[in-house]
């Protein structure tokens, strides 16, 4: 390993995997993936609607060729992948990858899709640029995690600029020369911190439009023929120790066989993806019991330590806040039966009903449960009632993940309730999915719709 240049080792396979045939499997994956993106999007446009317009018309110009998701309108390219990339992530509904700790979709679509747009390119460049950039975003992260987190690093904006970058050079089929120098720039670029959600604040989505456009700059600065160093990934001072704290990290493949966009999941609900275990567990000692949410006592989580810090937190500021809180998402679950984006909401948040019971929560740390990360994502939920009967329910892997996976029909659920609630009717949504599933080259019809 010593004289190992590992950033060549990583870009000869990210060179071959980008010449690849991908299996139907692969190619279906990254569909759904790209389905779930438009969706989740459309639906956080809505959300941020009026700052983001105030964003646009800062940054934006009044015209151009690259479409803002969820505003129809289009502007110059670099807002747009600015933009989506932000509407991407402001739901905590986006998929994500256990292993990883990332969330893929949101930096690496937001970024190679604006450059399909724009560059008029195919549904099959498309789905070629999601996969290559998944397996590079994911096999970095992967590897890199839990480091990257115990640092206060945001794996979904360190991984995700890379990742971008190398969708959008698969896409425009770099050279290998083009497509090192578009991983360095990325890698000298990539950063962002998990400061970012913390204390109520907004930031979090902004480290994802951040990782889109800094993958989107990388790309083209390797287009334009600006050279990187011989070995950004080695070293004392090189991205992989800088990043990680750790100097001894081994080569990281990219492996022939695509299969890392096959283990990503599908959030079901609209919370920090730690949050998802405590909450199928409300939902299941619901169904089960029908506790009437007045009669309990106390709600105690048992769960992974990655899951405490800065997931524990009863007093809720804001909705960000909100979505990050395990008390709140498993008040929310109870009170409600639900936890989609209505339910993370001022509305909610400010009702003293469910501030009472967020109060309830309990969240604990549990050794045997940690130890058992990152195969499972597991978590315990234990509900005693006033007159001190007990139910407990306990969740390995959340519904969403590719063992416990989401039905093409609830995907397509999901899809339709986010598009509509981002402002599509019912039929533009169904030609979406139509678009989607089809395999029509030309993507210009699916861009009139989004």
């Amino acid at each position: 390993m010593e004289n190992m240049n590992l950033t060549d080792h990583f870009i000869d396979g990210l060179f071959s995997l980008s010449s690849t045939t991908f299996s139907e499997k692969s190619l279906k994956q990254a569909k759904k993936c790209l389905l779930d993106y438009l969706g989740v999007t459309l639906a956080g446009s809505t959300i941020i609607k009026e700052k983001g317009n105030r964003l646009l018309n800062d940054l934006g110009s009044p015209t151009g060729d690259a479409t803002v998701i969820g505003y129809d309108r289009k502007t110059n390219l670099q807002t747009a992948v600015i933009c989506n990339g932000i509407s991407s992530h402001v739901a905590e509904l986006d998929d994500g990858h256990r292993y990883g700790m990332m969330h893929p979709g949101a930096p690496i679509i937001s970024a190679l899709l604006s450059v399909v747009e724009v560059h008029k390119l195919t549904q099959t460049d498309l789905l070629q640029g999601i996969i290559v950039g998944y397996e590079t975003a994911l096999g970095l992260a992967s590897q890199m995690q839990p480091d990257l987190k115990e640092r206060g690093l945001h794996g979904t904006a360190i991984c995700g600029t890379i990742g971008a970058a190398a969708a959008i050079a698969s896409a425009l089929s770099f050279s290998k020369p083009q497509m090192k120098d578009a991983i360095s720039a990325a890698a000298i670029s990539a950063w962002g911190l998990l400061s970012a959600i913390e204390d109520g604040s907004e930031l979090k989505p902004y480290n994802v439009g951040q990782a889109a456009h800094k993958g989107l700059i990388a790309a083209y600065m390797a287009r334009a023929g600006f050279t990187g160093p011989e070995d950004v990934f080695s070293g004392p001072y090189g991205f992989l120790s800088i990043v990680t704290g750790n100097p001894e990290l081994a080569p990281i493949t990219i492996r022939d066989e695509p299969k890392l966009i096959e283990q990503v999941y599908f959030k079901p609900y609209a919370a920090c993806r730690h949050c998802h275990a405590p909450i199928d567990a409300a939902l299941k000692i619901n169904s089960l019991h029908n506790i009437r949410y007045e009669d309990i006592k106390l709600i105690e989580v048992k769960t992974y330590q990655g899951a405490v810090r800065r997931h524990d937190h009863t007093d809720i500021i804001n909705i960000p806040s909100a979505k990050m809180s395990i008390p709140y998402s498993v008040a929310i679950a109870l009170f409600s039966g639900k936890a989609g984006i209505s339910e993370f909401s001022n509305e909610h948040i400010q009702n003293p009903a469910i501030s009472q019971l967020a109060q309830k929560v309990k969240v604990q740390a549990d050794q045997e449960l940690s130890s058992l990360v990152p195969g499972l994502r597991p978590a315990i939920l234990k509900i005693t009632t006033q007159d001190d009967q007990a139910y407990q329910v306990r969740i390995d892997l959340p519904k969403g993940e590719p063992e416990n996976p989401l039905s093409i029909k609830e995907l397509e659920q999901k899809f339709f309730s986010h598009a509509i609630y981002g402002g599509r009717s019912l039929s533009q949504a169904e030609a979406i999915v139509r678009s989607i599933w089809s395999d029509e080259e030309d993507l210009s019809g699916l861009f009139n719709l989004i």
